[in-house]
């Protein structure tokens, strides 16, 4: 199935690079953000709104800030039929972490007007984008992703089909960023602790990332962002706050266990109040501090 075309809505650090990826790719991409014209990548045709993208391609993929934004964005892309211009676009990909209900929201909106949605979010940071090692898990009808799977491609090398139902993929989003945060969060209180008694941060590290206690934060965001002080992994706390947040309320609506899920969005929370915008990373020194 070839897709001539395809739509990209939502050029920030990461948009902009799974829109990079898709010129590589060898798709011709029409690109709009809301910041400008000066975001949109080498290669891809800046455009001036949402239903300029939907006129111009067949499948528009989305990377945005929340539910609140994707579910305006959808909208807009489905009353683009009534324009002058018309509408092209036949299947959303949706990139964004934006939780379970406004997924099946967007869905069932764009289902309305004969628009097939795919729920699609992305684990592994701007630079697993850039080196396409970003995982793609997603979810939909038979027909919308294998509709879309050329476009998937097109963003990462690495992509899996988790559900036939939007809101499924989100799901394992949020379950995947939850642990995450409490990864991060629960490796900064260890490292405060370790160096509080004299160790040093690059021998805790070298001794636990081969150790039980080893995890994501060890392995990578410690040893490539806090060690070298650069915090500079390109996600944001208030994303970060965001995400878990959605998480707390997701579990809460299944009435599942929250003792853990509690604790880390309030301290994600805090953070985020407190600096934000900062890099996620960045939430050591809060602790540090916040411990002293």
């Amino acid at each position: 199935m070839t897709v001539h075309t395809v739509g990209f809505i939502g050029l920030g650090n990461m948009g902009g690079a799974l829109a990079a990826n898709l010129v590589s790719s060898g798709y011709p991409v029409v690109a709009y953000d809301a910041a400008g014209p000066q975001l949109t990548p080498q290669g891809a045709t800046a455009v001036d709104g949402v239903a300029e993208v939907a006129a111009r391609s067949e499948v528009v993929v989305l990377s945005l800030p929340n539910g609140a934004v994707s579910e305006q964005v959808a909208r807009q892309i489905a009353a683009a039929a009534t324009s002058t211009a018309g509408r092209r676009v036949t299947h959303v990909v949706d990139t964004s972490t934006i939780g379970v209900a406004a997924a099946q929201r967007i869905a069932a909106l764009l289902a309305d007007d004969g628009v097939g949605y795919v729920d699609a979010p992305v684990s592994g940071g701007v630079a697993g984008a850039k080196a396409r090692t970003l995982f793609v898990m997603y979810a939909g009808t038979d027909e919308a992703c294998a509709h879309v799977e050329p476009v998937l491609a097109g963003l990462s090398d690495r992509r899996r089909r988790v559900g036939d139902r939007p809101g499924l993929a989100q799901a394992l989003k949020l379950a995947n960023n939850f642990l995450s945060a409490s990864a991060l969060a629960a490796t900064s209180e260890a490292i405060a602790f370790g160096q509080s008694v004299g160790l040093e941060m690059g021998t805790m590290l070298e001794v636990l990332n081969v150790s039980s206690g080893q995890n994501a934060a060890i392995s990578d965001k410690f040893p490539n962002h806090v060690l070298n002080g650069r915090y500079a992994s390109g996600f944001a706390n208030t994303l970060m706050s965001k995400d878990v947040q959605l998480y707390l309320g997701a579990v809460q609506e299944q009435g599942g266990p929250t003792s853990i899920g509690t604790v880390t969005a309030a301290l994600w929370e805090r953070f985020a109040a407190t600096e934000p915008g900062a890099d996620f990373t960045r939430i050591f020194p809060f602790v540090e501090d916040s411990e002293a």
